[in-house]
């Protein structure tokens, strides 16, 4: 597949062809990598697999504090008309 790189603002582009993302699984806004090997252009996916561990990463280790939903059977919405 034949293409041009264009001027955008102060840096350069290339069109990508959805068809093209589509045969290597990539879509509008995903995070990829561009390194240069070779004298050529690589780019590659940058997805995260996330992890127990990564997902948990701030959290300190105490409960929340428990929610006060109020009383149970108390009136709520218009039967308090």
């Amino acid at each position: 597949m034949h293409t041009t790189i264009v001027k955008w603002g102060n840096s350069r582009g290339v069109r990508l062809p959805k068809a093209l993302l589509d045969v290597v699984g990539l879509s509008v806004n995903d995070s990829v990598e561009i390194v240069a090997e070779n004298n050529m252009l690589i780019i590659k996916p940058t997805r995260e697999r996330l992890t127990i561990d990564k997902l948990f990463a701030d959290w300190s280790g105490e409960a929340p504090e428990p929610y006060d939903w109020g009383e149970i059977n108390a009136p709520a919405g218009r039967e308090l008309i």
